[in-house]
């Protein structure tokens, strides 16, 4: 196989490149890693020092290419599908740039930093990167609220690497800091990301390892029982 992509299950940010693969239906290797393992840690560091995941090689091309943007982009360019993540039109495409930027910063970053923290000891425990991680969630929410209403997708008509990176994000946020009553907006937009094949897939392969993500309790019943579509 010429493409292979190391990645975990349960990282959103691997979730957001498997969800471009699905959508092109674009062949590929998966490679879990399991960086708890000393020697599976050290030979994913040999191949990007950095050691963050996902990383796509590409043994055709000889190619190793990191960040899950960065990533997209490649496949497009490279091994175009079915469904492209970056639109042909230049403004449409500058917005799914925007948005794609907007869920990985104001989305990814605080929910993670609120899941790192609760691994911490409680005497090392950030309780003010906490907050200020909830606050900037809360936030992110209203711009998406406003954003999308009368919007299907973030960038325009089309499914684009922004929901790839928005379907991940807004799933594990949502269940730390759950979306408000009255943003309906936002509510329909987390439905049509959750009813999406390659975004239902992705959830039915992370599903045997939600035990290990520290607020597992907090998870709906729905996305414990999802099936593929």
């Amino acid at each position: 196989m010429t493409l292979k992509l190391y990645s975990h299950p349960l990282a959103s940010f691997c979730h957001k490149v498997l969800i471009a693969f699905y959508e092109a239906e674009t062949p590929f290797e998966p490679l879990m890693v399991d960086l708890g393992d000393p020697g599976d840690h050290a030979r994913f560091l040999d191949l990007w020092p950095v050691g963050k995941m996902p990383v796509l090689r590409d043994e055709g091309r000889n190619e190793t290419i990191p960040e899950a943007s960065i990533i997209i982009e490649y496949l497009d360019q490279n091994y175009p599908g079915v469904q492209t993540m970056l639109p042909a039109d230049p403004a449409t495409c500058l917005r799914a740039r925007l948005w794609d930027r907007f869920f990985d910063l104001y989305v990814q970053e605080p929910m993670q930093k609120i899941v790192f923290d609760s691994f911490r000891p409680e005497d090392r425990k950030d309780k003010t990167g906490v907050e200020a991680a909830e606050q900037r969630l809360m936030q992110a929410y209203e711009m998406v609220e406003n954003h999308m209403k009368d919007r299907t997708w973030a960038a325009g008509d089309d499914f684009s690497i922004a929901e790839c990176s928005a379907a991940p994000a807004l799933f594990f946020a949502g269940i730390i800091v759950p979306f408000k009553s009255d943003q309906s907006a936002l509510r329909g937009y987390f439905e049509r990301l959750v009813d999406r094949p390659s975004f239902r897939r992705v959830l039915v392969e992370a599903r045997p390892y939600f035990d290990n993500f520290p607020f597992r309790d907090r998870i709906p019943q729905q996305f414990l029982t999802v099936k593929d579509a």
